[in-house]
C-alpha cells in the first residue's frame, strides 16, 4: 500500500511540473509575441506616415517644377491667365481616378483654384475655414507653403470613401511668382487597417502556440504515465534496497547485500555510491566557486562585446551622416572652380576623386536604410537615367584613361524604385572602371528584349573574373589592389533578387559582360 501510494505522488508530481513548466514557456512565448506584435505596430505605423508624406511631398513639388517650367517657357510668349489657365486644364488631365488622393491650389487669398473632387469649390474663398477641432485649415496650408521647403500640416477632412471626417496629413508648397498654395494630402485612417490585420494575425499565431503547446502537454503527459508505470514497476525495489542501505550504512560500515539487488547496475551503483557521494561534494564546492568566477567573466566581456558593437554602429551611422555636408562643400567648390579655371586636369581629377567619395556615400546610405525605409516603385525613363549615370562617372572615366560607347534605346520605361535602379547601374559603372584596362572602351547598352523584359548590359576589356560564383558575396574582391569594400555587387544581387531581375556574368580573357534582364511591369510573369 505505501509502494502504491509513493508511485501514485510520484506520477502526480511530475505530471504537475511538466504542466507547470509548459504553462511557464507558454507564458513566455505569448509575451513575446504580443511585445513582437508592439514593436510591428509602432514601426508599421512610423514607416506608413513617413512613406507616404515624401509621397505627397514628392507629387507636390513635381508640379511645382512643372508650373515653373511652363510659366518660364511661355511668359514671354502668352498672357499670365492664358499660361495659368494652361496648367490647370493639364493638371486635370494628368490627375488619377482615385477621389480620396486629389491635389488643390488656392491662392495667397484663400480662394480655390483647383480642386478636382468638389468642382462647385473652384473661385470660393476658403481662408477662414476649420475643421471640427477648430483649427484653421487653410490658413495653417497657405502659411506653412510659404516657408522655403514646404510644410506639413495634420488637421480633420471628410472622406468620401467612408463619408465622415477622419485624420489627413497633407503637404503644401507655394510658387510664388503666381501666389499659389498647391498641396497634396492623404488620410492617415488606412494605417488602422494594417494594424487591425496584424491584431489578427497576431490572434492566429497565439491560437496555434496555445494548439501546439496543448497538443505537446498531452502527449507529455501520457508519455510520463506509460514511462512511470512501466520503468519504475522495474527499478523501484532496486532503489529501496539502496536506500535501506544508505540507512544503514549510518549506523555501520557493512557492504551492502548484493543478492537484494536484481540490476547489476546498481549493484555497481551501490558498491560505489558512498565514495562518489564524498568525492562529488568535495567537487561541487570547487565548481560552485569556479561557476561563480566564470560567470563574472562571461558577463564582463559580454558587456564589452556589446558596448563594442554598439559603438561600431553608431560611428559607421555617424559617420555616413558627416561624410555628406563636408562632400557636399567640396563639390560645390569644384563647380566654382571650374567656372573660373575650365579644362583644367587638376580639377578633374579631384571631381573624379569627390564623386567616387558620393558613390560610396550613397552605396553607404542605402545598407543602413534598406532595413527601415519602404522603397516605393513608380514608372521610371531607364534610357533617360542611365545617360544621367553615365553623364555623372564621364570624369571619373576621363581620368582613368577610359571612355564610354554607349547603345541606349530611347524612352524605355520600367516600374522600379529610383534608389534602387541607381545603386545598379553605378555600382556597374564603378565596377567597370575601376577593372577595365586603361586607354579602352566601356559598352553600355540597354535594349528590349522581349514585349515584356529590358535588358541591361555593361561590358568591359578586364581581367578574367576566377571566382564567378563569389563575385556577389559580402566583402569578396577579385583584385584588393584596386580598392573598395567589396560590397557594391552584393548589394546589386540583394536588389535584383528582390525585384525577380535576372543576373548573367560572362568572363574570359578578352572581356567581362554583366547582363541584367528587367521586367518592364511586375504585374508581369516572365
Amino acid at each position: 500500500m505505501l509502494k502504491a501510494k509513493s508511485l501514485y505522488h510520484l506520477i502526480v508530481y511530475s505530471i504537475l511540473f511538466i504542466v507547470v513548466l509548459i504553462s511557464f514557456f507558454t507564458f513566455i512565448i505569448i509575451s513575446n509575441a504580443h511585445d513582437e506584435l508592439q514593436d510591428k505596430t509602432e514601426t508599421l505605423k512610423t514607416d506608413y506616415t513617413n512613406s507616404q508624406k515624401e509621397l505627397i511631398k514628392s507629387d507636390v513639388n513635381n508640379v511645382i517644377n512643372f508650373i515653373k517650367y511652363y510659366d518660364n517657357k511661355y511668359k514671354n510668349i502668352k498672357p499670365q491667365e492664358i499660361i495659368q489657365k494652361e496648367v490647370i486644364e493639364a493638371l486635370k488631365e494628368l490627375r488619377t481616378d482615385n477621389m480620396n488622393e486629389y491635389l488643390f491650389i488656392y491662392n495667397f487669398e484663400g480662394v480655390s483654384l483647383y480642386h478636382p473632387i468638389s468642382k462647385d469649390r473652384v473661385g470660393n474663398t476658403y481662408y477662414e475655414l476649420k475643421d471640427k477641432e477648430g483649427k484653421e485649415v487653410i490658413k495653417d496650408l497657405i502659411n506653412v507653403s510659404q516657408k522655403p521647403n514646404g510644410g506639413y500640416v495634420e488637421y480633420l477632412w471628410y472622406k468620401l470613401a467612408i463619408f465622415k471626417d477622419t485624420k489627413k496629413i497633407s503637404y503644401a508648397n507655394s510658387y510664388k511668382n503666381w501666389n499659389w498654395t498647391i498641396g497634396r494630402g492623404v488620410y492617415l485612417d488606412e494605417i488602422d487597417k494594417l494594424v487591425k490585420e496584424k491584431d489578427e494575425e497576431y490572434n492566429q499565431k497565439i491560437s496555434n502556440y496555445t494548439l501546439q503547446i496543448t497538443s505537446l502537454t498531452i502527449m507529455l503527459v501520457l508519455y510520463s504515465i506509460f514511462i512511470y508505470k512501466n520503468a519504475t514497476i522495474l527499478i523501484v525495489n532496486d532503489v529501496k534496497e539502496i536506500g535501506k542501505y544508505f540507512k544503514e550504512s549510518q549506523k555501520n560500515d557493512n557492504p551492502i547485500n548484493q543478492n537484494r539487488i536484481i540490476f547489476g547496475e546498481f549493484k555497481i551503483i551501490a558498491n560505489y555510491a558512498t565514495d562518489a557521494m564524498n568525492n562529488i561534494k568535495l567537487k561541487t564546492h570547487m565548481l560552485e566557486d569556479l561557476n561563480k568566477n566564470l560567470e563574472y567573466n562571461v558577463s564582463e566581456k559580454t558587456k564589452e562585446l556589446t558596448k563594442l558593437i554598439e559603438s561600431q554602429k553608431t560611428f559607421i551611422k555617424n559617420s555616413v551622416h558627416e561624410i555628406n555636408t563636408p562632400l557636399a562643400i567640396i563639390q560645390t567648390n569644384i563647380d566654382l572652380l571650374k567656372m573660373k579655371i575650365p579644362n583644367n586636369k587638376y580639377i578633374t581629377n579631384i571631381e573624379s576623386g569627390s564623386k567616387i567619395i558620393q558613390y560610396i556615400y550613397d552605396d553607404l546610405s542605402y545598407l543602413i536604410k534598406r532595413d527601415r525605409v519602404i522603397y516605393e516603385k513608380e514608372y521610371l525613363d531607364f534610357s533617360k537615367i542611365l545617360s544621367q549615370r553615365i553623364d555623372y562617372f564621364e570624369e571619373i572615366a576621363i581620368s582613368n584613361s577610359l571612355y564610354f560607347i554607349n547603345n541606349i534605346e530611347e524612352d524605355m520605361y520600367i516600374k522600379f524604385n529610383n534608389t534602387e535602379l541607381q545603386r545598379i547601374i553605378d555600382n556597374n559603372l564603378s565596377n567597370a572602371i575601376k577593372y577595365s584596362y586603361a586607354k579602352s572602351p566601356i559598352f553600355v547598352k540597354l535594349e528590349y528584349l522581349n514585349d515584356n523584359e529590358i535588358k541591361f548590359s555593361v561590358t568591359t576589356h578586364s581581367k578574367q573574373i576566377n571566382s564567378v560564383e563569389k563575385i556577389f558575396d559580402d566583402f569578396y574582391r577579385e583584385n584588393n589592389a584596386r580598392g573598395g569594400f567589396g560590397l557594391g555587387l552584393k548589394i546589386v544581387k540583394d536588389i535584383c533578387d528582390k525585384n525577380l531581375v535576372i543576373i548573367n556574368l560572362q568572363s574570359d580573357e578578352e572581356k567581362t559582360k554583366f547582363t541584367y534582364r528587367f521586367r518592364i511591369n511586375e504585374d508581369i510573369t516572365a
